[in-house]
């Protein structure tokens, strides 16, 4: 692929940077915090190849006017331009994962992946203070934590509310998750809440439900990689559209 055609690639690789990093499409792919320097990113790609592109159109110009002044010049190019080889044209085909980055958005992961990894959660260093209300509002990842390694003290007397998708295990069971990011969609791993009580009849993986309830310390273990899950015990639940950002950061915080 000669100059040319690597400046091209280079800026619709920018602009698909640029792309991705106006709209809520990067959510797809990296956490939230990571936007500017997608942003950035883009800029400097396309920065890079419109540099390239007029670099090689001065040195195409120099070139031609040395070639004008010079017969034997002029000759040398010819014999030289007889015995190149062009590029392969299926080095084109590099654009199509570019393209399918602009115009196809992939789907977050969901149940399926969940299911096949183990729970992330991690014992966090504190909590902060509960808001007022009730219920209260509180990241799927906030109450898991709490459950866990506060047994419930911060909860015990308020009813919370969370939020995720649904997966059901082998055994029947659902679990309502989050998938937590450490960096990028590749390195994503599920906090899963197992739910009891006033569970919806029919459940669809995949749908995303904000769950009401209260604390139980009922607990089970991850079948894969034997992590701890809470429970909670359900008193509503309703669907939800599926949020712009698919993936819950909170438990990095």
């Amino acid at each position: 692929m000669n100059r040319q055609a690597q400046a091209a690639m280079m800026f619709l690789v920018g602009a698909a940077l640029l792309h991705a990093g106006a709209t809520d499409l990067y959510l797809r792919y990296v956490k939230a915090g990571l936007r500017p320097l997608l942003l950035a990113a883009g800029v400097v790609l396309i920065v890079s190849a419109l540099a390239t592109a007029w670099y090689e159109w001065r040195r195409s110009r120099r070139r031609t006017a040395s070639t004008a002044t010079s017969t034997a010049t002029s000759t040398a190019t010819s014999t030289a331009s007889g015995h190149s080889h062009p590029e392969p044209r299926i080095s084109w085909l590099l654009v199509l994962p570019l393209l399918a980055l602009i115009l196809i958005a992939p789907p977050a992961l969901g149940s399926y992946s969940a299911l096949r990894a183990g729970t992330a959660l991690q014992q966090p260093y504190g909590y902060t203070k509960l808001p007022a209300g009730d219920p209260i509002p509180l990241a799927l990842v906030d109450y898991a934590g709490r459950a866990v390694y506060d047994h419930g003290r911060s909860l015990d007397g308020h009813s919370v509310r969370i939020s995720g998708f649904v997966a059901v295990d082998t055994a029947g069971t659902p679990y309502l998750v989050r998938m937590a990011l450490n960096c990028c969609a590749a390195d994503a791993q599920p906090v899963k809440v197992a739910l009891t009580g006033e569970i919806p009849p029919v459940l669809q993986p995949d749908a995303w439900l904000q769950v009401t309830g209260t604390y139980t310390a009922r607990r089970t273990r991850d079948p894969v990689n034997g992590g701890p899950i809470p429970f909670l015990q359900v008193t509503e639940a309703k669907p939800i559209p599926t949020p712009a950002d698919p993936y819950d950061e909170t438990w990095n915080n």
